[in-house]
């Protein structure tokens, strides 16, 4: 029935298959159920309500995802986005957290109604190849530099050096540069579940030789989630001076939702031969929904995650390997314990081998054809030098018309780009920098 349903067949994958590439899908992502309660904590959210409304909007999204959309992606609340609330929306802008929860539901909402008119899809199809190629590219830098960043081997430094090289005599550090080795060396043996393996295996070194403290408890009732649930403000952030904030948070995640399924889609070989992924409004409907009951919830924006790339790699290609996914969510009710101990130090490993991997499609980039790469390499070093999807494809969708305007190529540019480069002008002049 799993393999009907799911049309395993048709795509060529096993339910084995399908349940690796969930499990590394959720493996790599399970940080989300710690770190987002933690940034939303600066904005006064209780810590144990945050991480249930992140769990549920996660497992809802992803769950949708996988039986409505019949994608192997995963869906959670954005890093960013979140810290765009805490950090600028309530510290600088001092609006409160339950005005940007409406904010958000209201996102949602306008998400929601302009997927059912097709309008996303209409844009999303109007972005030319050379760009999707960007958006797979990119994100696999900004993989790397997560995973370069997790692991250690890469540090934060000082003005004039703002990265330098980890200290490479850190347990830690060797730990996570032996999980990229292992986790390279299974796959050029072409071992099933590579990436999974050497998660699971550094994790487990991590927890044997103390370099992590393995968790006291491995079950525990959830947290109360009432002090966050229903607790948005609507009318509040339909006020005229929330517009700025409504504004960004819209473009930030149509952004980087469009811009993530491209990417993810194209390396999947999942674009068809128009370079379109067929059906788009499924998923991105999936996200909407998402968002919507995330924010009654008591979390910020969700979308898909980049890090289905790692499930994707693993051999994951139905909504199977979203269903798989959403269900371990559902079990980090009861386990957070245990699926928050997973080091960085693993799953950065993982993200450094999957950011390898993504970077790949720009071998079909036509490199003598300046009017394109330059707005694809403009895209893809944003992306990830900003540490913000979102800046890196509002760039692209600006600089593109720009540079065929320049190379006497205007019509080349489709009608939906052009409303994409309003849009992100307009996100540039009122982003709260």
């Amino acid at each position: 029935m799993l393999r009907k349903f799911f049309q395993l067949d048709e795509l060529g994958t096993t339910v084995k298959q399908e349940i690796i590439g969930g499990a590394t899908t959720f493996v790599t992502m399970a940080y989300i159920i710690i770190v987002n309660p933690k940034i939303l904590e600066a904005a006064g959210m209780p810590f144990g309500a945050s991480m249930v409304a992140t769990i549920l909007s996660a497992f809802f999204g992803t769950l949708l995802m996988g039986v409505y959309a019949k994608r192997p992606f995963a869906i959670a609340p954005y890093m960013g986005e979140n810290a765009f609330v805490a950090y600028t929306v309530v510290n600088v802008l001092h609006y409160s957290w339950q005005t940007a929860l409406g904010a958000i539901f209201i996102g949602g909402v306008l998400f929601t109604i302009i997927t059912l008119l097709n309008i996303r899809s209409w844009l999303a199809n109007a972005i030319p190849e050379s760009l999707k190629i960007a958006f797979a590219s990119g994100i696999g830098l900004f993989l790397t530099f997560i995973g370069l960043n997790e692991t250690g081997i890469v540090k934060i430094g000082v003005p004039g050096a703002p990265v330098h090289v980890g200290n490479l005599q850190d347990p830690s550090v060797l730990l996570g540069i032996f999980a990229f080795l292992l986790i390279g060396i299974l796959m050029i043996k072409k071992v099933n579940g590579a990436i999974l393996i050497g998660i699971l295996i550094a994790a487990f070194l991590g927890f044997i030789f103390k370099i992590t403290e393995f968790p006291k408890e491995l079950v525990s009732l959830p947290p109360d989630i009432s002090p966050l649930f229903l607790q948005l403000d609507i009318f509040g952030a339909l006020s005229w001076g929330f517009f700025a904030v409504i504004l960004v948070v819209f473009v930030m995640d149509f952004v980087d939702t469009m811009g993530t399924l491209l990417g993810l889609g194209y390396k999947a070989k999942m674009l068809d031969e128009n370079g379109n992924l067929p059906e788009i409004e499924k998923p991105m409907l999936s996200d909407a929904l998402a968002t919507i009951i995330g924010a009654v919830c008591g979390t910020t924006t969700t979308g898909t995650y980049i890090e289905s790339a790692a499930g994707i790699e693993a051999g994951g290609k139905s909504g199977l390997t979203a269903v798989v996914t959403a269900i371990l969510f559902l079990c980090a009710l009861f386990f957070a314990p245990l699926f928050s101990a997973i080091p960085a130090y693993a799953y950065g490993a993982a993200l450094i081998v999957v950011g390898l991997l993504m970077i790949s499609p720009v071998a079909h980039l036509k490199f003598d054809d300046l009017a394109e790469t330059i707005p694809v390499f403009i895209t893809m070093t944003l992306m990830s030098f900003t540490y913000n999807l979102g800046i890196g494809m509002t760039a692209g969708f600006v600089i593109y018309p720009l540079t065929f305007f320049v190379a006497g190529r205007i019509k080349e540019v489709k009608p939906g780009m052009w409303v994409l480069c309003a849009l992100s002008v307009l996100f540039y002049v009122f982003y709260p920098y």
